[in-house]
């Protein structure tokens, strides 16, 4: 399995690290593991819809009315209209 290393971590990361660990009863690398596993899921999951995302962002200040516009015949395109 393949293994990361993170320097240049500050001592108070380090210690929040050591704190959270004991308090799950993982040692700090595990706790890192899991940390970064969960975390990836749910952004994984944040992004699996867009659509869903976008309405729950916007959903609370409202819809919006738009006016239909009348359907007509798609017209043919204009390389088609052009002759020399």
């Amino acid at each position: 399995m393949p293994s990361i290393v993170i320097r240049n971590l500050d001592e108070a990361t380090k210690r929040k690290l050591k704190i959270r660990a004991a308090m799950n009863g993982r040692s700090m690398e595990r706790e890192a593991r899991e940390i970064l596993k969960s975390t990836l899921a749910q952004t994984s999951k944040k992004r699996a819809n867009l659509a869903e995302r976008v309405r729950d962002i916007f959903g609370p200040l409202g819809g919006v009315e738009l006016e239909r516009l009348p359907r007509e015949a798609m017209r043919d395109p204009e390389w088609l209209t052009q002759r020399e």
